[in-house]
């Protein structure tokens, strides 16, 4: 199995549940000794991977392939900035897309061809509930996630006459670095073990979009059928009428950091 962005958050959770279940685990992050670490924690094995550059990870690919046929790929790897829209840096935006779209693209477009010539092998890819609920302050990531739950789509129906399965995983607000800093308090939310499990479960019994939690499934409907002005009467009430994108600078200052070297 192989995990993008497993260093940290959901990715290594997902990482350590499927170790703990027997997979032999590959753990691809940019920030190498941190992935290394979460490796040696669960018995699993690291490499550095950039999901942007195709090379990297087509290099992954060829240093988890020494352990055997990969049979399973999870795309998680992903970034979230935050604000109004025209307040933030077009770069970050960029970067936004390249992390969250182009890298589940390059994963599927290296690993995906392996699978489909065995006809085995699942993929997940991790969206987020924002690609159901459009979400103001996160515009770029909201449009990314979505284009990942439309791409997930469009794939599963190329897919259907082969054994390759792929799931779409959309959680709600989990307590990670990505939302370091921001009110939750009004929101479902979950731990990324709690992601894990739905990930390391869809291996054994693939589903097609799975949202976490499940009763959140009618929420995109329901926010189709809403009218506007009520959509964004209701947002507010749930992020307590602050400015779009609000977050406390200091407690995420080290996850921008992070994100921006």
């Amino acid at each position: 199995m192989c995990d993008t962005g497993g260093a940290r958050g959901i990715g290594r959770a997902t990482a350590a549940a499927l170790a703990a279940r027997g997979a032999h685990v590959w753990i691809g992050d940019l920030d190498l000794e941190e992935a290394e670490r979460a490796a040696a924690d669960i018995g699993a094995r690291a490499a550095h991977l950039d999901v942007t550059d195709e090379k990297s990870v087509a290099g992954f690919h060829s240093a988890a392939s020494e352990s055997g046929p990969i049979d399973m790929l999870v795309n998680n790897a992903g970034i979230q900035y935050m604000g109004h829209f025209v307040d933030q840096k077009l770069a970050a935006y960029h970067r936004d897309v390249a992390v969250n779209l182009i890298g589940v693209i390059n994963g599927l477009h290296v690993f995906l061809p392996g699978m489909v010539n065995r006809d085995r092998g699942h993929i997940v890819n991790v969206a987020s509930m924002a690609a159901k609920v459009t979400t103001p302050g996160i515009s770029v990531y909201c449009a990314t996630k979505y284009a990942v739950a439309a791409l997930s789509r469009s794939l599963r129906a190329e897919l259907a006459d082969t054994a390759v399965t792929l799931t779409t995983v959309l959680p709600t607000a989990v307590h990670t670095e990505l939302t370091a800093g921001v009110t939750l308090d009004l929101l479902p939310t979950r731990q990324p073990e709690q992601i894990a499990a739905v990930i390391a479960d869809s291996a054994v019994k693939p589903r097609d979009e799975i949202t976490v939690p499940r009763w959140l499934a009618p929420i995109g409907a329901i926010e189709e059928m809403t009218p506007e002005p009520l959509l964004r009467w209701l947002k507010q009430v749930a992020t307590r009428y602050e400015p779009p994108g609000h977050y406390d600078e200091e407690r995420r200052r080290a996850y921008l950091e992070r994100i921006d070297r």
